[in-house]
C-alpha cells in the first residue's frame, strides 16, 4: 500500500468526524456511532489489529466515557444547587456590582477564572466550572459553551499543573530510553533543566498569541450572539481586553521561566484575578453605565435603549439563525431542568450572603487546588496521592495489554459533589429540592451519554491502532508523517497542526504530546532546526486542539443542556483553533528561520 493511501486512510476518522459534526451539522448522538465505525473498521481491515484488541481498547473508552459522565453529573449538580438556593442572584449581584456589561463578565469568569482552574486541575474542568456559571449569570448556553471551550487554548499546555508537560512531553521524548539520555544529547544537564527550557518556550508562544484571546472571545461573542452581530462591540473594550490578557499572560511567562511548568496557568490566572478584578471594580478600562452590552433578552439594555434588533441587520438570514440558536439554546437548558426551571425555587429561597455563595466555588478552586499539588505533603504523602490510592485497576483487558485505572476520588466529579453537599448544608436548602437538583443532573447527563459512548471508544481505536498484523504504525503517526512529507523544510508551519489534530482526537494535550512529541523532535533534527522549538509548537498547538475536541465539547455542551447542538459550537470554536494554529506555526517558522541564520 503507497504511503499517500495509508495517508489519506488514516486521516478517513478525523475527516468523518468533520464531515458529520461541521459540515452537515449532525448531533454528535448521530454522527459519533457512524464515527467509531469507520475507525473500527480501518483498525480491523487495513491495520489488521485483532478483534479482541479493538474490543479492549472499545471498552476502555467505555470506561472512560462514564468517568467523564460523572465529571458532567457532578457540574449540573452543583449549578442546580446554587441555583435552587438562591446563591446564583447573589453572585449575579456580585459580578453586576464590578460591572453588568457581560463583555467584562466573561473575561473575568472564562479567561481568569477558568485559566486559573485549568492550571489546577485540567482535562476540561475548566468547562464544566466557568460555563455552567455563566449560565447562572443569565448568559445563554450557547455563547456560554462557546466562551468556555474558546479559553481552553492559551492555559492548557500547563494545565493540572503541568501534567502535559511534566508528564505527556516528558513520556513522549523518552521513547525507549530516558528523558535524562535524551536531553544531553542536546546539551542539557538533566531532564528537569530541559523541560524548564521547554516550558519557557511555550509559555513564550502562548503569551504571545493568548493575550489576544480575551479580545477574541469578546468579539465572538458580539458577533455571534448579540443583537447586532457586530464585531466592532467586541472590539470596543479591546483596552479592557488586552489589558485583562496581559494580566494573565505576563506572570504567566514569568513563572515558566524561573519555576518551570507546573505553575504558569494557575499562578496567570489567580494573579490576573487579583489585578482585574479591584481594576474592574473601580472603572479602570471599563465601559460606563451607558454603554453596557447585554445579550438580546427581554428588558434588556440594548432593546430598552431603542438599538437595532437583529432582524433589521443587513444579513438578516444570519441574524434569524443568531436569534434562533440563542433561544433554541435557552429551550434546551429549560428542557433539562437545570437553570430555568429552577427560578421559581430561587425567588422563593432566602436571601445569601456573598460568601456563603460563593463559598462552593471557593471549595472547588481549593480543593482542586490542594489535591493537585506534587510538593505539598503531609508525613510524606501528598494529598493526591492518598486519593490516587483508592483506586480499580483494569489490566489486559480481554487477554491483551490494554489496561486502565479508575480513581473516582480524584476525579473533579467528586469535587464538584462535594462542593453541592456543602452548599446543601450551608444554603440551608429543602430536602425536596435538593433531591430535584439530583434529577436534573442525573437526566441532563444520560442525555449526554450516547455521544461520549461513541467518542471515547473511537479515540481508544484510533489511539491503540499500532498493534495491528499490517505492520504499519498507530493512525496518528501515519497521519504526521504523511503531513512531514508533505511539508519538507516549511515543517514548523505545520508542527502546531499536527498537536492540535492529536489533541482534539484523543481529549488531551498530554495524550497528544506523548504520541508526537519524540515524532516532532526527530524531524526538528532531519531538518536542521532547533528541536525544543518544535516539540514546542507541538505542546502548543496540543493545547489549541481542546477548542474543538469532540468529547470536550459535548461534555460542557451537556452540562447546560445543549445535547445535540454541538456542530454549531465546533463550527464557532473551530475560528479560535484555526488562528491558534496558524499564528503558531507562522511564528514558530520564522523563529527556525531566525536560528539557523543565526
Amino acid at each position: 500500500m503507497t504511503g499517500i493511501v495509508l495517508f489519506l486512510l488514516s486521516l478517513l476518522p478525523i475527516a468523518s468526524v468533520a464531515w458529520f459534526l461541521v459540515i452537515l451539522r449532525w448531533p454528535a448522538r448521530q454522527a459519533m456511532p457512524i464515527c467509531y465505525l469507520v475507525c473500527a473498521g480501518l483498525a480491523l481491515f487495513v491495520w489488521r489489529v485483532p478483534l479482541e484488541n479493538v474490543a479492549a481498547s472499545s471498552f476502555k473508552g467505555l470506561v472512560i466515557a462514564f468517568e467523564l459522565l460523572y465529571i458532567i453529573f457532578g457540574a449540573i449538580l452543583l449549578l442546580a444547587t446554587v441555583t435552587r438556593g438562591g446563591a446564583i442572584r447573589t453572585i449575579r449581584r456580585c459580578f453586576r456590582d464590578i460591572s453588568p456589561d457581560r463583555r467584562v463578565q466573561v473575561i473575568i469568569i472564562a479567561w481568569l477564572f477558568g485559566s486559573f482552574i485549568e492550571g489546577s486541575a485540567g482535562f476540561g474542568t475548566p468547562a464544566a466550572v466557568a460555563v455552567p456559571l455563566l449560565v447562572g449569570l443569565g448568559f445563554p448556553a450557547l455563547p456560554a459553551v462557546v466562551s468556555g471551550l474558546i479559553i481552553q487554548s492559551t492555559p492548557v499546555s500547563f494545565g493540572a499543573v503541568g501534567t502535559p508537560i511534566l508528564v505527556g512531553v516528558a513520556t513522549g521524548l523518552a521513547g525507549d530510553g530516558t528523558t535524562d539520555a535524551l536531553a544531553a544529547t542536546i546539551g542539557f544537564e538533566s531532564s528537569r533543566s530541559m523541560l524548564t527550557e521547554l516550558a519557557t518556550r511555550v509559555a513564550i508562544l502562548h503569551g504571545l498569541i493568548g493575550t489576544a484571546i480575551p479580545l477574541l472571545l469578546v468579539m465572538m461573542m458580539t458577533r455571534y450572539f448579540g443583537p447586532r452581530k457586530s464585531w466592532a462591540e467586541g472590539f470596543a473594550v479591546w483596552p479592557f481586553a488586552l489589558f485583562a490578557g496581559l494580566a494573565m499572560t505576563i506572570p504567566y511567562v514569568a513563572v515558566a521561566k524561573w519555576l518551570g511548568p507546573e505553575f504558569p496557568s494557575l499562578a496567570g490566572g489567580l494573579i490576573g484575578l487579583a489585578i482585574v478584578v479591584p481594576a474592574a471594580r473601580r472603572g479602570f478600562l471599563v465601559p460606563d453605565r451607558s454603554q453596557v452590552w447585554d445579550f438580546e433578552l427581554p428588558g434588556d439594555s440594548l432593546i430598552d435603549s431603542g438599538k437595532s434588533r437583529p432582524a433589521a441587520a443587513a444579513d438578516e438570514t444570519e441574524a434569524n439563525e443568531i436569534s434562533a440558536d440563542i433561544v433554541a439554546a435557552d429551550s434546551v437548558v429549560t428542557e433539562a431542568a437545570v437553570t430555568a426551571s429552577a427560578v421559581t425555587e430561587e425567588d422563593e429561597a432566602e436571601s445569601v450572603g456573598a460568601v456563603s455563595a460563593w463559598m462552593p466555588y471557593l471549595i472547588v478552586g481549593g480543593l482542586l487546588v490542594l489535591t493537585r499539588q506534587p510538593w505539598l505533603r503531609f508525613g510524606g504523602v501528598t494529598p493526591a496521592d492518598w486519593l490516587r490510592g483508592f483506586r480499580w485497576s483494569i489490566e489486559g483487558i480481554g487477554g491483551t495489554s490494554v489496561s486502565h485505572v479508575i480513581q473516582p476520588l480524584y476525579s473533579p466529579g467528586t469535587v464538584f459533589v462535594i462542593a453541592s453537599l456543602a452548599a446543601w448544608f450551608l444554603h440551608r436548602i429543602p430536602a425536596d429540592r435538593y433531591v430535584a437538583a439530583w434529577r436534573d443532573a442525573g437526566r441532563t447527563m444520560l442525555a449526554a451519554s450516547v455521544a461520549l459512548i461513541f467518542t471515547t471508544p473511537m479515540v481508544q481505536v484510533f489511539i491503540g491502532s499500532g498493534d495491528g498484523g499490517s505492520g504499519f504504525d498507530k493512525m496518528p503517526i501515519v497521519l504526521a508523517q504523511g503531513v512531514e512529507r508533505l511539508a519538507g523544510s516549511a515543517w514548523p508551519l505545520f508542527a502546531p497542526l499536527i498537536g492540535g489534530i492529536g489533541a482534539a482526537v484523543a481529549g488531551s494535550n498530554t495524550i497528544s504530546n506523548m504520541m508526537f512529541s519524540l515524532f516532532q523532535f526527530e524531524v526538528g533534527v532531519k531538518i536542521g532546526a532547533d528541536p525544543l522549538w518544535i516539540v514546542a509548537l507541538q505542546a502548543v498547538g496540543g493545547a489549541a486542539g481542546n477548542t474543538i475536541c469532540v468529547h470536550n465539547v459535548v461534555a460542557a455542551a451537556a452540562v447546560v443542556g445543549l445535547v445535540g447542538r454541538e456542530s454549531d459550537i465546533i463550527r464557532r470554536t473551530l475560528l479560535v483553533f484555526v488562528y491558534y494554529v496558524t499564528l503558531a506555526g507562522l511564528l514558530g517558522l520564522a523563529i527556525v528561520q531566525f536560528t539557523k541564520a543565526g
